[in-house]
């Protein structure tokens, strides 16, 4: 019977210490949550760049401001020239595309000041979107805090397009200013309307004749009759 019983004992002692190590095995898995994976915070950089300036974005409807008759609009204009020309009537501050047929596209425009007004004909040489800026040395030298450099864009004066006439530093251009269409205000350039500047851009090429009219002589009627 002793013998059963110390054999008993010892049995359980066995399963004991089983047990505890057992125990002691799992304890870390007891006290220690799995780790987990951090959770991302930020997706990934985005490199899209940003979308071109467009000719709304310096002015929300500039034509609505304007007088009717400096708004864009087909009329009746007889002239010899052949159609695809650009005619600038600087006394009227009308510029004319014509058309043939006896009409022409008419657009209002600011001209040069008194004294900074010129006439010839000249051909498009250049064309450029949302141009830099590049004061001449003229202009410089009697505006001389004038920027030598001025990144093209919405706040830049030549605006959403640029025809650039011959090797002169005359343009056809747009402006972020369009209060002063119908004005003498520039230093001898034309300028149109942001929106107005890129609806002509998209009728004319290189090459294009432009004939420039000069302040004395009125070629053309401010009361052109409207095609409708």
């Amino acid at each position: 019977m002793h013998m059963i019983i110390k054999t008993a004992a010892a049995i359980a002692a066995l399963i004991a210490a089983t047990t505890a190590t057992a125990s002691a095995n799992q304890l870390p898995f007891l006290l220690f949550a799995p780790i987990q994976p951090a959770p991302i915070l930020f997706g990934p950089v985005q490199t899209t760049p940003a979308p071109a300036p467009t000719a709304q974005d310096d002015a929300v409807d500039t034509r609505a401001e304007m007088p009717a008759r400096f708004r864009r609009q087909i009329v009746e204009y007889r002239t010899n020239e052949r159609a695809g020309t650009i005619i600038i009537d600087t006394p009227n501050t009308y510029l004319y595309l014509v058309l043939g047929n006896g009409r022409a596209m008419r657009y209002g425009i600011g001209v040069g000041r008194d004294g900074f007004t010129w006439s010839g004909v000249q051909t498009i040489t250049r064309r450029a979107e949302w141009p830099d800026w590049h004061p001449p040395a003229e202009m410089i030298a009697r505006q001389p805090y004038l920027p030598r450099h001025m990144a093209g864009g919405p706040g830049n004066p030549l605006g959403a397009r640029a025809l650039y006439l011959g090797s002169t530093i005359y343009r056809i251009h747009g402006t972020n200013a369009p209060h002063t269409i119908g004005q003498r205000v520039s230093s001898g350039c034309i300028r149109l309307t942001n929106e107005d500047i890129t609806d002509l851009y998209s009728r004319v090429s290189l090459g294009t004749r432009v004939v420039v009219l000069p302040q004395t002589g009125r070629h053309a009627s401010s009361g052109n009759r409207t095609v409708r």
